[in-house]
């Protein structure tokens, strides 16, 4: 029970929401309640919660004249009254369209229903009255009463624009609805409603089809839902609507701040249904974090004062496994969409181009000194200098390189290194460490210094030291800058050393950027041919080489000795961890909840450069286990040294661990809390 738990999506803030586009009948409302009542099954085959139709769906949107017909509107309610009926033996909540007469009117309404009763009535409050549509010919807009309450079924049911509906036992679904119009007109109401609290934004939508339409929906839908930072459910009708004047093309969509999450087909012949699974939790926590959202409900305070929630309780499938269907990418920092991906690299590559040349600029110093290992990090920062330089009208012997060989150094990286320094064209020399750390470990009067393999801390920091104390003094004397290497997942998991190394320079262009996206980076600069040139096979080859700080020398030839993931864990688990921590500050266990759904099966899902790349998959153990080894690294050991780290361009939002910018914290802080609630996680 506890795993299924776990593996249960509600079981870490997630609602799988659904849109229905049923076939209809014009004036046929038993016909259309039928239909409904089989898509809300389906909806609840599949887990959902929350089901939406389109507007005045139980009629059909097309029949005109035909609204003011006592025989409709009376067929209308006894379908309404047959879908609340079956609502008690169904788990999700329901919300239908119809035309519904209050007070000598006739409103264009939205119902909620669930758990065998009518939970509110929400009416159209914009009616177009242009182009093709003529509603306020049969309706009334919904401002044109003062009624709160109706009586319907025997029962006295919440009628108005101002309805809120939560699911009490998944309190952070909060929804409202809207209808059509109202969506398209400069403040809708759904705006307000989210000031007021609502997470989940339902627009019951009829919605002929022209060209271009499909694709204005797309942007209204994605910009409100991002605007509101909210989940929206946008519904429409298909076939069966009149085609006297007009076409249909049912087309459903489903957005979470900004990002699709579903789409139905378009212009198919029989019912169906489109689910989704919106992250309600991070949509509170893009809402606590986005301060700006709450001086908008401050500023709001009148509108948002309007709003009534109505609460009610939903049977939620928790004693079941429920995975996640939605996509999860393995690598949040790199997008598998080959277009997305080249467009993430561009962008970032660029970024970080801009601000070293707006340091340079600013500095008026037109040299860099850079240490170059021959591995991932410095090839990249060294790519970067050369595009600065070819963007500043300087010459790449500008860029003073320097590789550094020390006791583990292996041939690999050094020959690496020097086809480096070739392929970019920069002022290129190589200066061995060994005698000067030599000397440092004599005065230190360390054991390997008389001859004993004792290759611990101080012998490893020897090394890093000595190359920052050699690249700081080569960058005073040719009145130069050091350039930083080291990257975000090195400073997330404290893999530096404090005071020199990857850590400290002058001007660090890598700090921002995980170790997953610069790999990627310098695959898209060698297929790109971003600087120029031949030589991709020198930067493919520096991509195939096995991370390691080579401070220790190997026991066999050619092996280093230290693999850096043996220690810290996969660099691709622990950004993924990083991302989620980070960015949203989800607990550990949803986390976890999110890797295993994106990781588990190598065989699933898309993966960026398809076959070019190790395809790797991870069981909930191992998953855990790494995510113990971050969560001690990030929060108890390694703030001290974020707390000091050089200027350095942010790349990503929420993608910072400067000081100055996304990340501020106490360098004596506790990991107890995160790593108590790893208990939550089935081994």
């Amino acid at each position: 029970m506890t795993t299924n738990k776990f593996l249960n999506l509600y079981s870490h803030d997630f609602a799988r929401v659904a849109v229905a586009i049923p076939n209809c009948r014009i004036a046929d409302p038993a016909f259309n309640a039928a239909e409904t009542i089989a898509l809300a099954r389906q909806a609840e085959q599949q887990g959902a919660v929350l089901v939406a139709f389109p507007e005045l769906g139980l009629s059909a949107y097309t029949c005109d004249d035909l609204f003011h017909q006592r025989a409709l509107l009376d067929a209308c309610e006894a379908a309404l009254a047959t879908i609340v009926e079956a609502s008690a033996t169904l788990s999700p909540a329901m919300i239908v369209g119809l035309p519904l007469r209050v007070e000598h009117q006739l409103f264009n309404c939205a119902v909620v229903i669930a758990g065998g009763r009518i939970q509110g009535i929400v009416p159209k409050s914009y009616l177009p009255n242009y182009g093709e549509f003529y509603e306020m010919r049969q309706f009334s807009p919904a401002d044109n009463t003062a009624i709160r309450q109706i009586q319907l079924f025997g029962a006295s049911i919440p009628f108005g624009t101002g309805l809120l509906f939560e699911v009490s036992n998944l309190p952070l679904l909060r929804f409202h609805v809207e209808i059509c119009e109202d969506v398209w007109v400069p403040i809708p109401p759904s705006s307000f409603a989210a000031l007021a609290g609502a997470s989940v934004l339902v627009n019951l939508s009829a919605s002929n089809v022209v060209v271009g339409k499909a694709g204005y929906r797309h942007q209204l839908v994605a910009q409100q839902s991002a605007r509101c930072l909210s989940a929206y459910l946008y519904t429409s009708a298909g076939k069966g609507e009149s085609s006297t004047d007009l076409a249909w093309d049912g087309q459903g969509l489903i957005y979470e701040n900004g990002e699709l999450l579903a789409e139905s087909e378009r212009f198919l012949d029989h019912s169906h249904v489109i689910f989704a699974d919106v992250d309600l939790e991070r949509l509170s926590r893009e809402r606590m974090r986005q301060t700006t959202f709450g001086q908008s409900v401050r500023r709001h305070a009148d509108e948002v004062a309007k709003f009534e929630v109505l609460r009610f309780e939903l049977a939620l499938p928790l004693d079941q496994a429920l995975p996640l269907a939605r996509k999860v990418e393995r690598f949040p920092y790199v997008p598998a969409d080959t277009k997305r991906r080249d467009e993430r690299c561009t962008e970032v590559y660029n970024i970080q181009v801009q601000a070293l040349v707006q340091r340079l600029s600013a500095s008026k110093i037109s040299k860099v000194v850079i240490g170059v290992s021959g591995g991932l990090d410095s090839t990249h920062a060294l790519l970067v200098c050369a595009k600065a330089m070819d963007r500043l009208n300087l010459p790449r012997s500008n860029i003073l390189a320097y590789t550094m060989p020390g006791f583990a150094t292996s041939d690999r990286t050094l020959l690496q290194a020097r086809q480096l320094m070739q392929l970019v064209g920069c002022t290129a020399a190589e200066i061995d460490i060994r005698p000067s750390c030599l000397q440092m470990l004599k005065d230190l009067g360390h054991p390997y210094a008389a001859g004993q393999d004792q290759f611990d801390i101080t012998f490893e920091n020897v090394q890093a030291g000595e190359r920052t104390n050699h690249l700081f003094r080569l960058a005073n004397f040719n009145h130069a800058i050091v350039i930083g290497t080291g990257d975000l997942s090195e400073l997330a998991l404290g893999w530096c050393t404090y005071g020199v190394g990857d850590h400290m320079s002058h001007y660090n262009v890598n700090a921002s950027v995980p170790k997953t996206l610069i790999s990627h980076l310098v695959r898209w600069v060698a297929e790109t041919g971003a600087i120029g040139g031949q030589g991709s096979d020198v930067l493919l080859n520096v991509l195939s080489t096995e991370i390691s700080p080579e401070l220790v020398p190997g026991k066999a030839s050619g092996k280093p000795e230290q693999i850096t993931e043996d220690v810290i864990g996969p660099y691709e688990l622990q950004d993924f961890n990083l991302y989620y921590i980070l960015r949203y500050g989800f607990a550990p266990s949803k986390v976890a909840f999110l890797a295993f759904s994106a990781w588990q099966d190598k065989t699933k899902g898309s993966w960026p450069h398809d076959e070019k790349i190790v395809r790797n998959q991870y069981d909930l153990a191992a998953i855990k286990r790494n995510l113990a080894i971050f969560l001690d690294r990030f929060f108890r050991t390694s703030q001290f040294k974020r707390s000091c780290v050089p200027n350095a361009p942010k790349v990503g939002s929420g993608g910072s661990l400067s000081p100055r910018g996304d990340w501020r914290a106490p360098s004596d802080s506790d990991a107890t809390v995160w790593l108590n609630d790893l208990a939550n996680i089935p081994d």
